[in-house]
């Protein structure tokens, strides 16, 4: 199994932002985490890592425990992308990729043809190739996700962790990373698991759906019964409904917004 974690407990201070939360993935699996703001996604994305140390509970990427593995060998299996990764406007895409590379090569040795191959593996994966020689100031913001899931690509890791990574994008380029994704689980083989906050992206785009409330796991399953479940409504205090277009299209959760008055 790519990545399980059983268990997981995360403090800061006194506060208990990750309560008891298990997960087990399938390789090529998307499997996104939901919940409202301060829920414990971004936290359990970083205890998976192995960015945090988890009071309770452990994280294993091929049956071996992340608490065991130095950096660079969880760099070698696992990828994570924050919110918001920043590098100079003036810094290329080549060479951001090139910078995800360093995990594989580190400090004492050169970049050999092995490395060069898979900077172009992930310049094409993103379909970035010819625009490898533009800066980061030059993209659009759908481009300039990519570059940064691109140079996650470079270390040539099975799991890829991504932290929001449709925020702050204009609808177009949402649309653009999460065909991304896709691709990538389903023609990579690339096992992600993603924090998002859009629930009908993420009903579309998953294998399976984590639901977190106040950093305790309320739901663990596929995207269809999450939608017959009733946790949505509750737990985002909303009023909706799901439906769906066609037998084979994914439910859509359809808000019921009352009018503001002004």
């Amino acid at each position: 199994m790519p990545l399980s974690c059983s268990q997981l407990s995360v403090f800061y201070g006194r506060r208990k932002a990750l309560s008891g939360f298990g997960l087990a993935m399938q390789k090529g699996e998307i499997r996104t985490l939901i919940g409202p703001n301060g829920s414990g996604k971004s936290t359990a994305l970083q205890a998976l890592a192995g960015l945090i140390a988890p009071a309770e509970g452990k994280v294993t990427i091929e049956d071996v425990s992340v608490a065991t593995m130095s950096r660079r060998a969880i760099a070698k299996k696992l990828a994570f992308l924050p919110q918001q990764p920043s590098a100079p406007d003036e810094m290329t895409i080549a060479q951001l990729v090139r910078q995800g590379r360093f995990a594989a090569v580190g400090l004492f040795r050169s970049y050999d043809r092995r490395d060069e191959e898979a900077i172009e593996w992930a310049l094409e994966s993103t379909g970035l190739s010819s625009l490898a020689d533009r800066t980061l100031q030059e993209l659009s913001g759908g481009e300039r996700q990519r570059a940064w899931i691109s140079a996650a690509l470079a270390q040539e890791a099975g799991i890829l962790l991504l932290d929001e990574p449709t925020s702050f994008l204009d609808i177009g380029y949402q649309v653009e990373v999460l065909d991304l994704v896709h691709r990538l689980s389903r023609e990579r083989g690339v096992t992600i698991i993603m924090a998002i906050h859009d629930i009908n992206q993420a009903i579309a785009v998953s294998d399976r759906i984590s639901l977190l409330e106040k950093g305790e796991l309320r739901f663990d399953g596929e995207p269809r019964a999450l939608a017959e479940s009733g946790l949505i409504e509750r737990t985002f205090r909303v009023k909706g409904r799901f439906v769906q277009v066609s037998p084979d299209a994914p439910p859509h959760f359809d808000v019921e917004l009352k009018r503001l008055s002004h």
